[in-house]
This record gives C-alpha cells, sequence and structure tokens, in this order.
C-alpha cells in the first residue's frame, strides 16, 4: 500500500538540494529536445525562489517530491512540481494535483501552471483537466478551474 502524502514546509537550506532535484526530474525532457543544460536548470528554480510558497511532497518519512505554488490576485500559479524520477508513475503526481486543486476550489480561484513544450507533463497536465490557454517559444501555459 502507498503512504499517505503528507507536504512538510521548505526552509532556504533545503533550495541546493531542490535545485537538485529539479535537474534530476526535468534531465530527460529536456535531453529529448536538445535543451539540457544542468545550471541553466537550477537558475530556473533558484531565481525568485521563495521558501514559503513551497513544500515537500512527503510519502511516510521519504521526501520524494516538492512544489512551490504562488498566490497570486487572481490565481494560484504552480510554479514548480517535481518528483525524483524513481516516484514518477505511481500516481503521486495525480494526488499532489489533487491536493492543489482542493486548495485553489477553496479560494474560489483557478490553478495556473506552465510545461515544457514536449515534455511527457503536458498528457499529465491534461489529464488532470487542466486547459491550454497559450504557448510561447519554450512553454505551454495551463489553467484549472473547479467544476
Amino acid at each position: 500500500m502507498t503512504a499517505d502524502l503528507h507536504y512538510p514546509p521548505v526552509v532556504i537550506e533545503d533550495l541546493p538540494a531542490l535545485a537538485e532535484l529539479r535537474v534530476a526530474a526535468m534531465r530527460p525532457s529536456l535531453e529529448a529536445l536538445g535543451r539540457f543544460d544542468p545550471e541553466r536548470a537550477r537558475r530556473r528554480l533558484v531565481d525568485g525562489f521563495v521558501a514559503a510558497h513551497a513544500r515537500h511532497i512527503a510519502a511516510g518519512a521519504e521526501r520524494i517530491g516538492f512544489y512551490l505554488l504562488q498566490p497570486e490576485a487572481d490565481a494560484l500559479h504552480l510554479k514548480h512540481l517535481y518528483l525524483w524520477p524513481r516516484h514518477s508513475g505511481h500516481g503521486h503526481g495525480s494526488r499532489v494535483i489533487a491536493h492543489l486543486q482542493a486548495q485553489a476550489a477553496a479560494r474560489g480561484l483557478p490553478l495556473r501552471l506552465n510545461a515544457l513544450r514536449g515534455s511527457r507533463a503536458n498528457d499529465f497536465y491534461r489529464a488532470c483537466g487542466f486547459v491550454a490557454e497559450r504557448e510561447d517559444a519554450l512553454d505551454i501555459h495551463y489553467v484549472w478551474h473547479a467544476p
């Protein structure tokens, strides 16, 4: 049986480990697109990181990922969601998204995020009910509204 997920707070001292997790999680998608640069992948997390908006994703005592949910005036914006690769494909991501959708619905706000063009994450987010709002050179921007 899968351990229940819980979401302990992140502290700024966690940032180096979270940056390494981001690199590990993004590597397959970025390599497939010929864009893998570990330093750039780290910087995209570090630039603008706010620990108060981040939570670890834990299964039992093990930290299996993290997310960063930034509140905005008219939405909640999921800036980052990463699981260690060995924990992908076990339903954890869907459970995290359901948790975040419940937060957005409770506040009466949409949930927004973006995903790298060509990433498998796009299929995942669409399956979770997100709809593409717009696209740019690198990303597809999605929104979810509570039913």
